[in-house]
């Protein structure tokens, strides 16, 4: 039967009043020990959302600066009652701390050895976003935990916004017949740090933080937090905060990997204070329908700043704007545009880390796995490529391999810097 609008919109009310009757279930028995690989902003962000869900301790961390290991310490001490074991490195914190799970927490370029190690110690793993620097190394965690028994979520937290679970109903549903274009956007105005080199803090072990990246003068724009728009560490706006929006278009589509990719922009506001592009227009062709990214970190004032951030599906029936927590609907009923919109509310990194813990618990699937996961780092990386090389870049999705272009096939794979060994295979 066909869903209407009316029928829509209980469903979702539905299903809205059994997400929070789940979120408001009795503490589980079993208490899950996790450590915490990367303490700064965002894992922590992760530990105290483990901690708001109940049912883990947090037993061990693990950081490379000393300020940010004695600051986590002291902070999950007072929320949980007991004070972490503090590690400087991961494999000794792997080795020793009798974990359950981990938390990765950062930044790009150590996911792949972070999560590697942890999987093949049987430890069950939630791994920020992206999933890899590279698609040779994603392939790598891929496989692994294909080959295992681990459960891997990855840290795409907007797949449990309650807007976009809703608009991907109604697209199933019909209810703006067939969806002939997406576009994805995030405009901002970046605020940007110090790029002079200069000494790292004591408290850090910078050679180590860059890991197998390359090694890099140190400033504020490319150390903590800031190292997200660095092309070495972060890869840019559209691989770190864009493939949010990416990974939802893709999850409300039901779409598999692009076909087709090319990638045009630069850095125009932001020379010698940033190293990826400040304003980026990216075209991927999906087998069923185009996707665009924008994306543009400075400039005037916007004539629409409530559509800075989300996602358009143009339907031939109806269109949609979605973002976070809501979503509009327009539609033509007779010789009128229709317009609603329909908002939500959710704790959607608290229940991404709940559908984890729920699965380390039941061992079902979790909500963001690492081989979807795979697919949309692979969408935004396969952009970059087409950007640096200034390309058309064609993918070959069964092979994983870019066709007829060797310089950007030459960008599947990074060297590592020594002494580390990349995982991946092949060129």
């Amino acid at each position: 039967m066909r869903t209407t609008r009316r029928s829509f919109i209980g469903t979702t009310a539905a299903g809205t009043l059994a997400l929070t009757t789940r979120l408001g279930a009795a503490e589980p028995a079993s208490v899950v020990k996790l450590g915490v690989i990367g303490t700064g902003w965002y894992g922590m962000v992760d530990a105290k959302a483990a901690l708001k869900v109940g049912g883990v301790e947090i037993t061990a961390i693990c950081d490379v600066d000393s300020n940010h290991l004695e600051a986590a310490a002291a902070e999950l001490e007072k929320l949980q009652g007991k004070r972490p074991q503090t590690f400087r490195l991961y494999q000794e914190m792997l080795d020793k701390a009798g974990l359950d799970a981990v938390i990765i927490g950062t930044p790009t370029q150590w996911h792949a050895l972070q999560l590697l190690a942890a999987v093949g110690k049987g430890l069950d793993v939630y791994c920020e976003k992206p999933v890899s620097y590279d698609i040779r190394e994603g392939r790598a965690m891929v496989d692994a935990v294909k080959a295992s028994d681990r459960i891997v979520q990855v840290g795409f937290q907007r797949r449990q916004s309650k807007a976009y679970q809703a608009v991907r109903d109604l697209v199933a549903a019909g209810e703006i017949g067939r969806v002939v274009q997406a576009d994805a956007q995030i405009h901002f105005n970046a605020e940007n740090n110090d790029p002079a080199p200069m000494d790292p803090p004591a408290s850090l072990d910078w050679d180590l933080w860059c890991g197998p990246a390359p090694k890099i003068p140190y400033s504020k724009q490319v150390g903590h937090k800031s190292w997200r728009l660095e092309k070495t560490t972060g890869n840019g706006h559209l691989v770190d905060w864009g493939l949010h929006n990416i990974d939802a278009t893709r999850m409300m589509l039901g779409l598999g990997m692009p076909e087709r990719v090319t990638a045009d922009g630069g850095i125009y506001q932001f020379k010698n204070v940033i190293t990826t592009p400040d304003s980026l227009v990216a075209h991927f062709e999906y087998e069923e329908l185009p996707v665009v990214w924008r994306h543009r970190m400075w400039g005037a004032l916007e004539f629409a700043p409530q559509r800075n951030n989300g996602i358009f599906l143009y339907g031939e029936k109806g269109s949609v704007f979605v973002e976070e927590n809501k979503f509009t609907l327009l539609r033509k009923t007779g010789d009128k545009m229709e317009e609603q919109e329909f908002k939500f509310e959710g704790r959607h990194g608290t229940e991404h880390m709940k559908d984890f813990l729920e699965c380390v618990r039941t061992r079902r699937k979790p909500f963001c796995g690492i081989e979807d996961a795979f697919q949309s780092t692979t969408a935004v990386h396969l952009a970059m490529i087409a950007y640096e090389t200034r390309s058309v870049v064609e993918w070959d999705g069964v092979k994983e391999q870019i066709s007829g272009n060797p310089d950007a096939a030459k960008l599947l794979k990074r060297e590592y810097r020594q002494p580390w060994v990349h995982p991946g295979k092949g060129a």
